[in-house]
């Protein structure tokens, strides 16, 4: 499965939405602030925080092709569980993503506010390779930041070292975080979901905008994999990541 950060194409479509607005008001550059989990809720449901990537996309606008900068953040958590027939691996994931909240004179420019699960996971399906079969299974209201917003859960297929594995996705709508819009998306293994969709709910309900930057521990796993061709994010490919969304 590609390295490259699944949900970077949340931020590519933002960014297609916001670049010629921010071009023309000479906003060039506008940056999220990263959020993620209690430490609490981490040590309650064993997922560690592994890295806040930066995701940084860019456009170039207008005749004078003026390139235009959106940095997103994506705070990142794993969970090491048992896979039938591969062993333990960092298979159980849970991302926050915050994207820059622009608006002029009342009105939201980042797409991302609208968007429904079902498009965020399209966007998911699309940015990133190894990911397919995506089905809807079902909805829920959760809590973020004291704000009720849906959670969808949904079925797909990934694939861990040329084999196919059965997989549930959870993934919120957006809500407002201080000047940000914060999405979350989390992944385990189907057979998991007794154990791991209440963690998921714990996670999605702990995300805290005072995130501990110091507590990331930098271990993504030990599998060497590629890098995505997509143009949607800069993640570091470079790195190892044996997680499903990693």
């Amino acid at each position: 499965m590609n390295r490259r950060t699944v949900i970077a194409g949340v931020g590519a479509a933002g960014l297609a939405g916001l670049s010629g607005c921010l071009g023309l008001l000479g906003m060039a550059e506008h940056e999220s602030s990263p959020a993620g989990v209690t430490s609490e809720a981490r040590a309650e449901t064993d997922y560690e925080q592994t890295a806040i990537e930066s995701l940084e996309i860019e456009r170039e606008v207008g005749p004078t092709n003026e390139t235009v900068t959106v940095t997103n953040y994506m705070t990142k958590h794993e969970k090491r569980v048992g896979i039938e027939g591969l062993g333990e691996r960092r298979a159980a994931v849970f991302n926050v993503l915050t994207t820059p909240q622009v608006s002029i004179l009342g009105r939201e420019l980042n797409p991302v506010e609208e968007m429904s699960t079902e498009e965020l996971v399209d966007l998911v399906r699309e940015n990133y390779d190894g990911i397919d079969n995506v089905s809807h299974d079902e909805d829920a209201e959760v809590t973020i930041l004291e704000r009720s917003t849906t959670k969808s859960r949904y079925t797909a297929d990934a694939e861990f070292d040329g084999r196919d594995v059965a997989v549930d996705v959870h993934v919120t709508e957006a809500v407002e975080a201080g000047d940000d819009l914060l999405v979350t998306i989390g992944v385990y293994p189907e057979p998991l979901q007794g154990q791991e969709a209440p963690n998921v709910v714990t996670l999605t309900e702990a995300v805290t905008t005072d995130v501990d930057e110091d507590a990331s521990s930098g271990d993504s796993g030990d599998d060497n994999e590629s890098g995505s061709d997509n143009e949607s994010g800069s993640g570091d490919d470079s790195e190892s990541d044996d997680g499903v969304l990693g």
